[in-house]
């Protein structure tokens, strides 16, 4: 019998400070064969994110850490190669979570079959706008932000995938005006051209607060959506108007921080702008949202009022560099991993 053998991205160590390579270990392991119920998949796509970074350190946080000497879980589509569950038959397109590998496999119930409505749609778009950033944006601007028509919404690491669809889901939403910061002039042209954001910019021009309060300034701002946090965060509460929400997603500017960073010094505006900042995690709000997500985004993505962009990096033997390079900020769109 021919053995199956599934190359994997294991943790090798806990990094302090920005990862490296030596932090992880390709590793190829020989499949046992199907028990009942199992499934066998072929990943397509996988996903890297920045929460994975959080999850490479064993303090305490929302969600469990990476073992070390274990694979690197997280996003994966594929199709199903062999299965001894009639639920999900060869060929099923399925999502799961077992994460940086060629070849998946496993108890059918934690595999999750898709059913694409056109095969114009890439499998990938499940890792973006229509899978985790997309319900992240959607849930953070309507349930955590509750977004108003008419007001103004500033987003940081609009580039990203989160970012990008924040700014299209706002405008659609009603925004009149929304800002994003950005790095760097083609990161900038990118999100006022392609993505609909009024106003660009460069964190990397001048310093964020500097620019934010020009920019934005006496305007006022309504809701600002944190995924840098730092600075960013700090900017951002000099110019909310009274009653600002701030939807905080992520703090990808201090991932790699090896000392606590310093907190924003304007926090006295927290209570004079009677503002309300709330951390949220996607997860949190599954059975709230339904299908609210699927019927709305898939709506306005088949009516072609959405756009996306990804930046793909092949082989499974690249997993480092495409996750190192999404800490870097080298992306444009979601980074996913092509098998």
């Amino acid at each position: 019998m021919t053995t199956i053998n599934s190359t994997q991205i294991h943790l090798q160590s806990r990094p302090q400070g920005v990862p490296s390579h030596d932090n992880f270990e390709t590793v190829t392991i020989g499949l046992p064969d199907l028990g009942d119920t199992e499934v066998r998949v072929a990943n397509d796509f996988i996903s890297v994110d920045p929460y994975m970074r959080g999850r490479m350190s064993d303090a305490k946080s929302y969600s469990a850490p990476y073992e070390v000497g274990e694979v690197m879980t997280g996003g994966a589509v594929g199709h199903v190669i062999e299965s001894r569950d009639p639920n999900l038959p060869e060929g099923t397109i399925v999502l799961h979570n077992l994460g940086w590998r060629d070849i998946a496999q496993g108890p059918s119930e934690i595999f999750r079959p898709i059913h694409p409505a056109s095969d114009d749609i890439p499998l990938s778009l499940y890792f973006g706008l229509l899978g985790m950033p997309g319900r992240t944006a959607y849930v953070g601007l309507t349930r955590v932000a509750r977004l108003q028509p008419g007001e103004t919404v500033f987003v940081s690491g609009a580039a990203g995938a989160v970012g990008t669809a924040v700014g299209q889901f706002a405008r659609l939403l009603g925004a009149s005006k929304v800002y994003g910061s950005a790095g760097g002039p083609e990161k900038c042209a990118l999100i006022t051209q392609k993505y609909g954001f009024d106003e660009a910019i460069d964190y990397k021009a001048a310093p964020i607060r500097e620019q934010v309060n020009e920019v934005i300034g006496d305007d006022g701002l309504n809701v600002y959506f944190d995924n840098v946090g730092g600075d960013h965060l700090e900017a951002a509460i000099d110019v909310l108007a009274p009653f600002g929400r701030v939807a905080m997603c992520g703090a990808i500017g201090q991932y790699n921080a090896t000392e606590p960073q310093p907190g924003p010094d304007n926090m006295t505006k927290v209570l004079r702008q009677k503002l309300r900042i709330q951390g949220f995690i996607v997860g949190d709000y599954t059975d709230d949202l339904g299908d609210e997500f699927d019927t709305v985004v898939g709506s306005w993505f088949a009516d072609g009022k959405l756009t996306y962009d990804e930046t793909v990096v092949n082989g499974i033997e690249n997993s480092v560099d495409a996750f190192l390079g999404l800490l870097r900020g080298e992306n444009s769109g979601k980074m996913v991993v092509k098998i």
